[in-house]
């Protein structure tokens, strides 16, 4: 098989002649921008032996809306934005020319935030915190659900351009705040959920190939209840974090195809994980046993996050190389 190949029956739950692998990170300086970005990708996925690539969507945390949404409650100053955004414009170019360069080589799935984490962004820009945020979804539920909905129709004009323009294979949508403390069930329902699936759902009529990010990245647990149902091929979660093995999440999460099974962690001074410390002997043997513990059908080895970006490109190639093994 070669690499498109393999991750498209991996995705099926198909046969494969080895279990797909790759992981990701942000890049940063220059390589954060341009044709640097374009390359940088691309050394990384050949250097690092990826079976897929996912492009970052370095540059572009930024959603064009004034401090005062946070600041002064002006909720109704985050609006959508057209096609011929530069928001969307640059994000598909830089897609498309990816894409281009791997020549069909490989699946390419791009990082689209949810409306929440996005507007997180815009609450971290002005000074605010996450839960400055959640504190104001919960106080003006309508208002905010409002801006939600204006990011959620410019994330999913994002999601269909870079599909159908850049011609990436699907999105890898990035869900975070589902801690148990920040809402109950009902409010995340209620709150969130719709500007979440408002995205998602239009995804998948472009693409069949979509991957949910459900993401551990403060290190605390999340009640995945929330998340559990949210439409998506593949489902990736921070096993480490929350406590559910892929073995458990794939009956968990309905049988789909799953990502993960490595640790990740990385919060700028701390990284935890075999993937960076291990020995080639231990990474290898960590690897061999997710495999024969979960089988080689509907799964993809991954982290559960992002890697720090100085990690050694040859623990990764362990991975793929112990994977190539059975």
């Amino acid at each position: 098989m070669n690499k498109r190949e393999r991750v498209l029956a991996a995705l099926n739950g198909e046969p494969v002649d080895h279990v797909p692998a790759a992981f990701w990170f942000h890049f940063a300086g220059d390589e954060a921008k341009g044709e640097t970005n374009v390359q940088a990708h691309l050394k990384y996925f050949r250097e690092a032996d990826l079976d897929f690539i996912k492009i970052m969507d370095d540059g572009y945390t930024w959603y064009p809306a004034p401090a005062e949404v946070a600041t002064e409650g002006r909720w109704d100053l985050v609006k959508s934005l057209p096609a011929d955004h530069p928001y969307i414009t640059e994000q598909v170019e830089r897609a498309k020319r990816i894409v281009d360069e791997l020549h069909g080589e490989a699946f390419a799935f791009y990082n689209v935030f949810s409306p929440f984490i996005v507007l997180r962004f815009v609450y971290d820009a002005a000074g605010k915190d996450f839960d400055a945020l959640s504190e104001d979804l919960k106080e003006h539920p309508i208002e905010v659900m409002e801006a939600l909905d204006a990011i959620a129709v410019t994330q999913a004009l994002l999601s269909r351009l870079v599909i159908e323009e850049a011609g990436v294979d699907g999105i890898y949508y990035s869900v975070q705040g589902a801690e148990p403390d920040r809402f109950t069930l009902e409010e995340h329902r209620r709150l969130v959920r719709p500007s979440d699936l408002y995205v998602l759902e239009h995804a998948n009529r472009y693409s069949e190939t979509n991957i949910a990010h459900l993401c551990g990245w403060a290190g605390n647990r999340n009640d995945l209840e929330k998340w559990r149902d949210y439409p998506a091929k593949v489902v990736n979660w921070a096993a480490s974090v929350e406590g559910l093995s892929l073995v458990d999440g794939r009956a968990y999460f309905g049988n789909r195809t799953v990502l993960g099974g490595f640790q990740t962690h990385w919060d700028g001074t701390v990284r935890q994980g075999i993937i960076y410390d291990g020995t080639e002997e231990e990474i290898k043997d960590y690897t061999r046993k997710l495999i024969l513990d979960f089988g080689k059908r509907g799964l993809i080895l991954g982290g559960d996050c992002t890697v720090d970006a100085s990690i050694d490109w040859q623990h990764i190639r362990w991975v793929r190389e112990a994977s190539a093994e059975l």
